[in-house]
């Protein structure tokens, strides 16, 4: 019990001394969402900057959707076009503006394309405030890459998303349930490699995901790898021409 009360206490002082830091640096025109989420935290962001990470980092999804509304402002480059270089997957979502081809330099966001201003917000937080020209990310990118490249960091978010039931079964979703991609990223690679950008980043966005319990996954799976095996055989040509199935049916 006493050990308990000194580290509330501490807590509390740290509090104490983050508040007053993020409130020295805090500039008169901030997000009214990001603010309310800093000073409900269990521990106080010591930075605006620090504020808008955790902001981000608590909603995924919702970072998800906004990466992909900058991204459609942007569009895709002229001349681009969605090829994997050795040492690359086609896991890795597609991000032309990372290319040192298409990159727009500092002040733009290297996902979306858009400018990136203070705080790594993307809009600005004053009237006549210029791109911020020390950062490449938006922190509603950042936090979109992460959940594009592991979906499965966010399953708790994505359970309650499905009421807790099993996409593929209906069922209860159990303790060994997975994050599955209902469009396999394969068959993203394969059949809708010309799908104009951004468009694609839907695939890995939060409409492409689904939670399932691991038996069905591995049905899922299995099925996949017979699709990915037959799809890679050539196709056989048939064993009788049409000209000799009407001999047969004449008996000839």
């Amino acid at each position: 019990m006493a050990r308990k009360r000194r580290e509330s206490d501490w807590l509390e002082r740290r509090n104490e001394r983050a508040l007053a830091r993020f409130s020295a640096a805090l500039p008169e025109s901030f997000p009214t969402p990001v603010l309310h989420h800093a000073l409900s935290r269990a521990w106080t962001p010591e930075l605006p900057s620090r504020a808008v990470e955790s902001y981000w980092r608590a909603h995924p999804l919702r970072a998800d959707r906004l990466a992909r509304a900058l991204a459609a402002r942007s569009g895709a480059p002229a001349g681009w076009s969605w090829r994997c270089d050795e040492g690359e997957s086609f896991r890795t979502p597609p991000a032309p503006y990372r290319d040192a081809t298409f990159t727009r330099g500092p002040g733009h966001c290297c996902i979306c394309g858009q400018p990136v201003f203070r705080f790594g917000w993307h809009r600005a937080l004053a009237t006549g405030e210029a791109p911020s020209r020390r950062t490449r990310w938006h922190g509603a990118c950042v936090a979109a890459w992460k959940f594009w490249l592991a979906p499965s960091d966010q399953i708790r978010l994505l359970k309650r998303i499905q009421n807790r039931r099993c996409a593929v079964t209906g069922g209860r979703l159990w303790r060994d349930a997975e994050v599955d991609h209902r469009v396999p990223l394969f068959r993203v690679w394969r059949e809708h490699r010309d799908t104009a950008w951004p468009e694609l980043l839907a695939f890995w966005g939060v409409s492409n995901l689904q939670v399932v319990n691991r038996d069905a996954h591995v049905e899922k799976c299995a099925a996949e790898a017979g699709y990915r095996a037959n799809s890679r055989q050539p196709p056989r040509p048939p064993r009788y021409t049409a000209e000799r199935l009407i001999l047969i049916l004449r008996g000839e």
